[in-house]
């Protein structure tokens, strides 16, 4: 049964990188993707709008000039909402499949049951997805033709980057919808994990630039990091990860889908905040010394 994503047409990722590495940093934009097949479209119940109400829109043109700045950039091509790379590889619906899944596959977790696995249930708007049951052969092409090829190239850039330099710090790139709810909210919501992802000095130390920069900033609330900064933030290996979320209405018109007037200059902040994160000294990138005792 086809799936919708033709790997042949479609690489899974883009890869900005510099000639030469000058720093110790990788972005990535996980959630960025909008290679949406006339297959997929065709397999869900959704309009072409509506599916894209959970992705990261152009997150990864905000950041694009980490590359000029001496850093690579790592980009999914393929929609979140068709394969989520900020999960585990497993983390499935058992609701969502004509067949049973098998051991090994995480069921239950938090965001399975709030519809937002490996392959999403639901978008952003709690609206339901597709319009028939998938097999798990569908989950299986997924996560060997995108989800497995993403990480690997991911580890590869940290391993190499460490390798370098003697570190690696990964910022991992999001968006998030704005909060009608509330008058007022962050503009940037930086997330380490509660303090286990990386040095505690680069966090406070990325949190002064973009204040200095006039963005409101919260760290760890309400996103405190997914599998992505979960998984390759090991601060006391040298691996740190931090995830770094943007309020959409700085830079797009959520409901059209579109950018704005603001997408210009929040993008040139983006590229002065990453200057100057790439210009911390060596000190904010040491190990937490309570994990480095673990």
């Amino acid at each position: 049964m086809p799936t919708g994503f033709e790997s042949h047409l479609n690489p899974p990722f883009s890869v900005i990188a510099p000639a030469r590495q000058l720093a110790p940093f990788v972005f990535d934009s996980p959630h960025s993707g909008r290679n949406y097949t006339p297959q997929f479209l065709a397999s869900i119940r959704l309009n072409r709008r509506d599916i894209r109400r959970s992705e990261d829109f152009r997150v990864d043109e905000l950041f694009a000039e980490a590359a000029n700045l001496g850093c690579p950039l790592l980009a999914a091509n393929f929609p979140r909402a068709f394969l989520d790379v900020n999960r585990e590889a497993w983390e499935l619906d058992p609701r969502m499949f004509c067949d049973p899944l098998p051991p090994g596959c995480n069921t239950r977790s938090a965001r399975v049951s709030g519809g937002l696995g490996t392959i999403a249930r639901v978008v952003a708007e709690r609206e339901e997805i597709y319009a028939r049951k998938l097999s798990f052969a569908e989950a299986v092409e997924r996560v060997e033709t995108l989800y497995k090829p993403y990480h690997a190239m991911l580890g590869r850039l940290l391993t190499e980057t460490k390798a370098r330099f003697g570190h690696a710090i990964l910022i991992d790139c999001h968006s998030m919808p704005t909060n009608r709810e509330t008058a007022r909210r962050a503009d940037i919501v930086l997330g380490d994990r509660y303090g286990t992802s990386c040095a505690p000095m680069l966090v406070e130390a990325a949190a002064i630039i973009l204040k200095d920069l006039g963005f409101e900033v919260e760290i760890n609330k309400p996103y405190a990091g997914g599998f992505i900064t979960e998984h390759y933030g090991r601060p006391a290996a040298g691996f740190h990860a931090l995830q770094f979320e943007i309020s959409r209405n700085l830079y797009m018109d959520e409901a059209r889908i579109e950018k704005h007037s603001g997408f210009a200059s929040t993008a040139k902040a983006m590229r002065t905040f990453a200057e100057r994160l790439i210009g911390l000294p060596e000190a904010c990138f040491a190990a937490n010394p309570a994990l480095a005792a673990e």
